[in-house]
């Protein structure tokens, strides 16, 4: 199972989708039930905000460093992807 987003960049008209993997579309504008989107946003607040990026080249390294971070902590990538709400139903 793949879960996608709605964005029209994700979902290409002309995509050949193997029979092993089924798409899961997001309902649109949902960021909230995209758990990505809140690893970004921890992300961005812990390691990426408030600075002034040099060049292009520099943004990429901070954005490597920032994920090679959170990768090493796969607790916290857990905790950050659970949804309580969820678990109610």
């Amino acid at each position: 199972m793949l879960i996608l987003d709605q964005a029209r960049w994700h979902t290409p008209q002309k995509l050949v989708v193997p029979q092993n993997i089924t798409l899961l579309p997001l309902p649109s504008k949902a960021p909230e039930l995209n758990p990505v989107e809140n690893l970004w946003q921890f992300m961005r607040e812990n390691w990426l905000s408030n600075r002034i990026f040099k060049s292009y080249d520099d943004i990429v390294d901070l954005c490597c460093e920032a994920w090679n971070k959170v990768v090493d902590q796969p607790w916290r990538i857990m905790s950050i992807g659970l949804r309580k709400w969820a678990h109610r139903f």
